[in-house]
């Protein structure tokens, strides 16, 4: 047995890398690990070398503390490995494999995972449907942002490469398979974006950034982004996107017009989330600003992908309905215009295969459009601090210097 090292959160604005166990195909007890699961046995599971590992947007927010995750979480859910051991049960994955884990851990043999909800599996976490690595309720399945890591149910959940040397080439953008590119993905597919469709994106962080990218493979006609960082911004306008800077304009409505000639568009995708700001140059944080935005700027019987994090728990929250999750939204509007919402964690395996085989063509270009940023595992508390800083750059943690 070998030693790990792995990135712990240890309290509001502070994370540290760690020496923790390495990893056995059993769940042990440890920070955030639900009683249920621990002891809980994992024959049918891998340990992986991690080969990359990327800080999330999702992460952030617990790491900010505006969650209820327990100090010494082990963090992560973006994962990309290659298996050096498997369980007995294991029968199709096989040592030496390099994959992307995507980050919703599903068991293959529920109700939801036979009807492809696999964000929503119903035998991972004891306390609800739904289930992801080193994340805060989600089971306490130990997270990834470390060297070595434990992945159950392999044969189901496992995307293998299918050519090792040719997958280290474009490492980049396939580390993106396992959560922001699907997540991207799914936010502008739910929302219904299809060749012609003029796209609005709240929110120019990763998701945001993938979204629009995915919008333009979908064949949108023009894509928009808005946010409060110019630095943000530019990178959105470095692949093509047309952008509002929401600190200098809080009439998006007139912004959206000056571009495409009427204040609305077809589609609508809130890649922000529960930390939201309203908008203007003293802005503060508002909530259910870009719910209710997105609302007034996508046209009667539009869609809306949302795939920003909202929670039930939010010590931070600006006030006692916040802080449970409620939020002031113009439900009246989205009816009177007939809008559809699609909300929850993203199901990553309705999409990794068919975007893996986009990076592998050269057809999607994802880690330039996030401006992919290797780092190495000693660098993620840094990593975390200019992220939080704003900084328009993924992340992705390189535990064992094998990227060129």
């Amino acid at each position: 047995m070998g030693g790990n090292r792995a990135v712990a959160y240890m309290g509001a604005g502070k994370v540290e890398v760690q020496d923790i166990d390495y990893p056995e195909l059993i769940l042990r007890d440890g920070p955030g690990v639900n009683p249920l699961n621990v002891g809980r046995k994992c024959e049918h599971g891998v340990i992986l070398k991690v080969v990359t590992t990327n800080i999330c947007g999702s992460d952030q927010h617990m790491v900010r503390g505006r969650t209820t995750a327990p100090e010494g979480l082990i963090l992560g859910h973006e994962i990309t490995g290659e298996v050096i051991e498997c369980g007995r049960d294991v029968e199709f994955m096989k040592v030496g494999d390099l994959v992307s884990v995507p980050f919703n851990i599903a068991c293959g043999r529920c109700r939801a995972c036979k009807e492809r909800d696999t964000h929503i599996c119903l035998n991972v976490n004891p306390d609800r449907p739904g289930s992801a690595y080193g994340y805060v309720d989600m089971g306490g399945w130990v997270g990834g942002q470390s060297e070595y890591v434990m992945v159950p149910y392999a044969d189901f959940q496992l995307l293998r490469f299918p050519d090792k040397d040719k997958a280290m080439e474009k490492i980049r953008d396939l580390t993106m398979l396992s959560d922001i590119f699907p997540t991207g993905f799914h936010g502008a597919y739910s929302a219904g974006v299809s060749p012609g469709k003029t796209v609005y994106v709240a929110g120019a962080g990763p998701v945001g950034l993938a979204a629009a990218h995915s919008a333009q493979l979908l064949g949108a006609s023009v894509v928009i982004v808005g946010d409060m960082i110019q630095e943000r911004l530019d990178q959105a306008k470095s692949f093509g996107c047309e952008t509002i800077n929401l600190r200098d304009h809080d009439d998006i409505g007139e912004q959206i017009e000056q571009i495409l000639g009427t204040s609305e568009v077809d589609c609508a995708v809130d890649a922000v989330g529960f930390e939201a700001s309203a908008h203007g140059a003293n802005a503060t944080e508002a909530p259910a600003t870009v719910l209710n935005s997105i609302m007034q700027l996508t046209r009667a019987g539009g869609k809306l992908g949302i795939p920003g994090l909202y929670v039930t728990g939010d010590p931070g929250g600006v006030d006692e309905d916040a802080k449970e999750g409620t939020l002031k939204i113009r439900l009246g509007l989205g009816w009177a215009k007939a809008h559809t919402f699609v909300t929850g964690q993203t199901p990553v395996m309705r999409y990794h295969r068919e975007l893996m085989n986009s990076i592998l063509s050269g057809k999607a270009q994802i880690a330039k459009a996030v401006n992919a940023t290797v780092i190495s595992l000693d660098q993620a508390p840094d990593g975390y601090k200019e992220f939080d800083g704003g900084a328009s750059k993924k992340f992705v943690i390189d535990p064992h210097s094998m990227l060129k």
